[in-house]
């Protein structure tokens, strides 16, 4: 059961974006040509994938949402729906996931708790993560190369102190790293942009754990 939330904060939220999600769609993103895509069973994969047939157009907007398994309009969303929605398919609802886990450790962003935004930050999904999921090393380019897989979900600090998150494609870049799915503006899109921010977080959710 989800704890009360003050209703004067969800209205008085309405107008605000989404603190830790940044759209960039001002600096243009140059696409990786000619991908070569690899076979993956990843339903990870597969979930971020299927949301570039009808690609959402990036919105930091406050919504109110249904608990558990709300979702923002489906046509919407910010870089943090893009992880919500591929998680979703295998079993993972982050929404009620981290309402949960914020009853027993303390999320910085949920002084008070609600359901409607509070897995929509990338400090918290960062928490989640950290202790639900496996951390992988990315300290450095080669050592980011060496280790990501598809499916991956990676963190990056934008400028201006702006969080942004996506997933590691099955698609690999010419150089032969994975291509990213993600959401910076104007929509979902798969793009070579892995080293293009500094990566702050990296993790890898062990498909053997996912709910059956």
């Amino acid at each position: 059961m989800v704890r009360n939330i003050n209703r004067f904060l969800g209205a008085s939220l309405a107008i605000v974006l989404i603190g830790g999600c940044s759209s960039e769609s001002n600096s243009p993103v140059v696409q990786s040509t000619q991908p070569v895509v690899t076979p993956s069973q990843n339903p990870i994969v597969k979930a971020a994938r299927a949301q570039l047939e009808k690609p959402a157009q990036y919105s930091g907007a406050y919504y109110k949402i249904d608990y558990p398994m709300g979702d923002v309009p489906a046509n919407r969303g910010a870089c943090t729906d893009v992880i919500i929605r591929a998680l979703r398919p295998v079993g993972i609802d982050l929404q009620q996931a981290i309402q949960e886990d914020a009853k027993v450790r303390m999320y910085p962003r949920m002084l008070i708790p609600d359901p409607n935004i509070d897995h929509r930050r990338c400090p918290n999904l960062i928490l989640y993560f950290s202790n639900h999921a496996e951390t992988i090393p990315s300290k450095t380019k080669e050592q980011t190369t060496k280790n990501i897989k598809p499916g991956d979900i990676i963190f990056w600090k934008l400028p201006g102190d702006k969080d942004h998150v996506g997933i590691a494609s099955d698609a690999s870049s010419p150089k032969g790293h994975p291509l990213i799915i993600h959401n910076i503006g104007p929509h979902v899109k798969e793009e070579d942009v892995l080293f293009r921010w500094p990566i702050v977080a990296h993790f890898r959710i062990e498909l053997s754990n996912l709910p059956k």
